[in-house]
């Protein structure tokens, strides 16, 4: 035993060296054979010797686990989006405004490729590969580390010398390289299968394939361009890069230091055309500001870093004949036309169909039916109409005529002056309101009701066994069983059977008796009611603490919640104010859903002291990190907001602050607190202190 776990440290060290001199030197030490003898023989031991197998040997870049789900995750550092822009001029305003809320300090950028894959984020601990997260929904992602431990150019083991924390994590952007996508789609169509559309669509489904095995087989690769970490080891993100480039991280090598707004965009100019030229898809430029500590005075909105933005290029684009206008109606009635177009091959899919958002967009464009227009793929992904070329029309184009009625249910339609949707008010029985509604309810992010979906909502509807919510509720093994019907897919035109079989009735009964214990915020954002989305929810749970204290609110009241406005605060009173909904919400409370907040003992209040307030900080603090302070003014019952306005009660300032905060707060009268002057708020403020400092 002792002489094959030698032997096996051995080859993997050996093996483990040569990976990293081919990946990261372009260097080959050994001849393919040579290597393949040496895998071959490590392979061989570790079978025999389990117990002997290293976290980082090189045998788990070839697969071999299989998965049958990946369970969901919560990011210990959340993986939020970037505001875009198709603009110059607005990365030219993006970087003054930065200048404004950073005065007399010099600014650098860094300016990187967007790559066209999927976001992963990699954990590491006491230099180990410990775990791969794909991003979700920025909050909680999916755990697919044996995936992730198939990229041959992420480390599995880092040396000591590189002086990392012992927890550290880095994201990246996961690929399928053009040449791998290639070899994969000839596999397929010499195996009569249809070859897959583009890269990154190979890519998502390869990443979430269930045997790694495979995903190593079809080479996929990993770009990273981020470090996170507890601890501050870097001034600056050009800093890190550099480090984890020495570390064998795979950074791309296309990214650059700017030290003005002119050189961003000589960057931008630069890649325009250049970027066609990497191995993989790109669709834009992401800009950041270099400094870490200049990033954290800026902050970020409620979804996206104020230093950082993204600038996209023009998508690919092509003309085609509008045919004819379909009007769709929404979860929340929202009649939405959808352009039904002449089929044409854009960036790699064929698009026949393409949405028009609303009347106005119809106006703006001059559209006719039958005019040839210019269909781009927003972000390169989702098709719209940009253009209508009135220089080729024949004069038999035809006008568009918005209906007057729901196409649905025949009831007149409504256009709210300040909003540009046309909107069927009839929420309690037009069908595809009723059916979106239902639908949101068991999605993942709301009541999580797994075995059920799109085709098995529309038949329960279609047989009168679900039509609110309440109704996933009485349901019994006796109303599914057996139920079965054949939907014709409108988009392919291709059939595909529904039915309930005694598995499946196993399966969505036990979910919906699951879902009951799902937390009262969740509950909440799946009623649907329009503006409440998850951040809404979340922010009036917590507020309100249960569903009868949030009923009882009135518009004047909800708008004194933070981040609250007239729009979201009318939605809310209008919904409570239905009889029907009144109703729904007191079946689901009798069905035993979550109605309030049940806070674990642990998580217990510490004291009302800071109940009604609001607050926000700038700068650094002697005794807190930034989670700690959250946790303690949240402890006191306080709410900690995004952002400076009028409804602020108490800005937190502590070292270094940041100037666009304190200016703010002086222009709205709001007052500002030291940290010592936070702390006196509390009780036991001596005791509270000591126990909190780090």
């Amino acid at each position: 035993m002792p002489a094959a776990a030698d032997r096996i440290n051995d080859l993997t060290d050996r093996l483990n060296e040569l990976n990293r001199l081919y990946y990261q030197e372009a260097v080959s030490a050994v001849s393919d054979a040579e290597f393949d003898a040496l895998l071959a023989e490590l392979q061989q031991l570790e079978s025999l010797h389990p117990e002997s197998v290293r976290p980082d040997s090189p045998t788990q870049h070839v697969g071999g686990s299989i998965t049958k789900e990946f369970p969901a995750v919560s990011h210990r550092y959340p993986m939020l989006s970037l505001s875009n822009t198709y603009s110059e001029t607005e990365v030219r305003e993006w970087a003054e405004t930065v200048a404004k809320a950073l005065p007399e300090q010099d600014i650098a950028f860094v300016c990187e490729q967007k790559f066209d894959g999927i976001s992963l984020s990699v954990q590491y601990e006491n230099g180990q590969l410990v775990r791969g997260v794909t991003r979700g929904d920025g909050t909680r992602g999916d755990d697919i580390t044996a995936n992730v431990r198939t990229l041959r150019t992420l480390p599995h083991r880092l040396s000591a010398q590189h002086h990392l924390p012992a927890f550290f994590e880095v994201r990246g952007e996961g690929f399928m390289p053009f040449v791998s996508f290639r070899r994969l789609n000839a596999e397929l169509e010499a195996a009569g299968r249809e070859p897959l559309m583009n890269p990154r669509n190979a890519a998502a489904g390869t990443f979430k394939l269930q045997d790694s095995a495979e995903v190593a087989r079809r080479r996929l690769d990993v770009y990273v361009y981020s470090f996170l970490s507890d601890e501050d080891i870097f001034s600056s993100h050009a800093e890190a890069l550099t480090a984890l480039t020495a570390a064998g991280f795979n950074v791309s090598p296309t990214w650059q230091r700017c030290t003005s707004i002119d050189a961003v965009l000589a960057y931008l100019h630069h890649w325009e055309t250049e970027r066609h030229t990497l191995p993989l898809a790109t669709d834009g430029v992401v800009v950041k500001v270099d400094s870490f500590a200049q990033q954290q005075e800026l902050g970020y909105t409620a979804k996206s870093p104020r230093w950082a933005m993204a600038y996209k290029y023009r998508a690919e684009a092509a003309e085609t004949v509008l045919e004819s206008i379909s009007f769709q109606v929404g979860r929340t009635g929202a009649v939405t036309p959808v352009a039904n177009l002449k089929k044409v091959l854009l960036a790699g899919t064929m698009v026949k169909r393409a949405s028009l958002h609303n009347a106005n967009e119809i106006e703006r464009l001059g559209l006719r039916l039958g005019d040839v227009v210019r269909v781009e793929k927003g972000g390169e992904i989702i098709p719209k109409i940009v253009e209508v070329m009135a220089d080729q029309r024949t004069g038999s184009e035809r006008p568009i005529v918005f209906p007057e009625k729901c196409p649905e249910c025949q009831t007149p339609l409504v256009r709210n002056e300040s909003e540009a949707q046309h909107y069927c008010p009839n929420e309690a029985t037009c069908p595809p309101q009723v059916r979106g509604r239902l639908e949101h309810f068991i999605s993942r992010r709301a009541m999580n009701l797994e075995s059920l979906g799109e085709g098995k909502i529309a038949l329960l509807y279609d047989r009168g066994l679900v039509l609110s919510p309440a109704d996933f509720y009485d349901l019994q093994p006796q109303d599914l069983l057996g139920l079965e019907k054949v939907f014709t897919d409108e988009a392919t035109g291709k059939t595909r059977r529904v039915s309930f079989q005694q598995k499946t009735v196993n399966n969505i009964l036990a979910a919906i008796e699951t879902s009951k214990g799902v937390p009262f915020e969740r509950v909440l954002f799946a009623l649907g009611i329009r503006m409440v989305g998850e951040t809404v929810a979340r922010t009036l749970a917590r507020h309100f603490r249960s569903m009868e204290a949030l009923a009882a609110a009135d518009a004047e009241t909800l708008q004194q919640v933070p981040e609250i406005g007239p729009r979201i605060a009318a939605s809310l009173a209008e919904w409570f104010e239905s009889p029907e909904n009144q109703q729904l919400v007191s079946r689901l409370q009798a069905a035993g859903l979550q109605f309030s907040t049940h806070v674990a003992d642990a998580e217990a209040p510490q004291s009302d002291a800071l109940s009604g307030k609001t607050f926000l900080y700038t700068g650094t603090f002697a005794n807190f990190e930034r989670e700690a302070l959250e946790a303690l003014i949240e402890a006191h019952g306080g709410t900690v907001v995004s952002g400076v306005s009028k409804k602020l009660t108490y800005l937190i300032v502590g070292q270094k602050p940041g100037s666009s905060k304190l200016d703010k707060a002086l222009k709205f009268g709001v007052q500002q607190l030291s940290e010592d002057e936070f702390l006196s708020l509390l009780p036991s403020f001596s005791e509270n202190k000591n126990q909190l400092n780090v």
